[in-house]
């Protein structure tokens, strides 16, 4: 009878293997891991619901999809296009730079902006693109095109890591220092962020500079 009780890791994979509604599966293999775990139907459902509250926050990420493509549909990546272009010193390393700066300016306050599906790809990457082809005067290649927006998500991702440990309330500095506690070492957070400050800085520094690099690659027609 115990092996009844693993009933549900084998309709979790059938129903992905076989492409069944995702939901519908998770719920029914948590209804059946419980059943024959000896769970009554109260204690079944009043588990079931105390696991989706207490895990309700993970599930919040994907409100942010529907809104992003409901901003597009109006007009936000046409608009941060025509903003750049009204703008003309603003070089495509200009706009990663400010970014960057940004990104861990607010690392520092511990506000995440959810950099790729909020910014990176409806503002910063068209904002980018935007700049290169006022410069070059030209509309960009695929490639090229690809090249502007893989670097637009790096700049993201480096401002995003390497400043993410600036606030002393974030999960990453909690983490570090009670898995220090657990092994037997005595870390306060604040010397975390102490100790996190000069990567930060250096980040920035390395960063800022190819970023400008890579701008006088775009004014030189050097990327393809």
């Amino acid at each position: 009878m115990e092996y009844l009780k693993l009933l549900g890791i084998l309709i979790i994979i059938l129903g992905f293997v076989l492409h069944w509604d995702t939901t519908a599966v998770v719920v029914i293999a948590a209804i059946v891991t419980g059943i024959f775990s000896g769970m009554d139907i109260v204690t079944l459902l009043q588990t079931i619901g105390k696991s989706f509250v207490d895990n309700r926050m993970v599930s919040l990420f994907f409100l942010t999809l529907p809104m992003i493509g409901l901003v597009e549909s109006y007009g936000l990546k046409d608009y941060a296009v025509q903003a750049i272009k009204r703008l003309k010193k603003m070089t495509a390393g200009r706009i990663l730079n400010i970014y960057l700066l940004i990104r861990e300016l607010t690392g520092i306050f511990g506000i995440s902006l959810q950099g790729q599906v909020q910014f990176v790809r409806p503002l910063i990457a068209p904002m980018i693109a935007a700049a290169v082809e006022d410069q070059n005067n030209r509309k960009l290649s695929e490639a090229e095109l690809d090249l502007v927006k893989g670097r637009s998500a790096a700049v993201d991702n480096m401002g995003n890591f390497f400043a993410q440990n600036l606030f002393v309330a974030s999960g990453g500095v909690l983490l570090i220092a009670s898995t220090m506690k657990s092994l037997g070492y005595k870390v306060n957070p604040v010397e975390i962020v102490i100790n996190s400050i000069p990567v930060a800085i250096v980040t920035f520094v390395l960063v800022f500079a190819y970023n400008l690099y890579f701008d006088k690659k775009l004014q030189k027609g050097g990327i393809q």
